[in-house]
C-alpha cells in the first residue's frame, strides 16, 4: 500500500493490463457490469442510503471560504 492509498482508505488502486485484446477487455467490462447489476439488485436500498450519507458528509466537509483570504 502506498502513502497515497493510506491517506484515502476508500480507494483501491487498480492497474489494468495494456496487453488485453479488445475481446478480453470487453469480457471484463461485461463481467463488471453484470457484477454491478447483481450487487444493486441485492443492496439497492442500502446503497442508496450509503450514497446519500457519502454525499452529505462530503457536502459538510466542503468549505469554499479560505479564512486567510477573506474579502473584508
Amino acid at each position: 500500500m502506498t502513502k497515497s492509498d493510506q491517506s484515502n482508505p476508500r480507494t483501491i488502486s487498480l492497474q489494468i493490463p495494456t496487453y488485453w485484446t479488445p475481446e478480453q477487455a470487453f469480457a471484463v467490462f461485461e463481467l463488471i457490469d453484470e457484477l454491478r447489476d447483481a450487487i444493486w439488485r441485492c443492496y439497492a436500498l442500502q446503497l442508496q442510503d450509503e450514497y446519500r450519507d457519502q454525499f452529505q458528509q462530503q457536502a459538510a466537509e466542503y468549505d469554499p471560504i479560505d479564512p486567510d483570504d477573506l474579502p473584508f
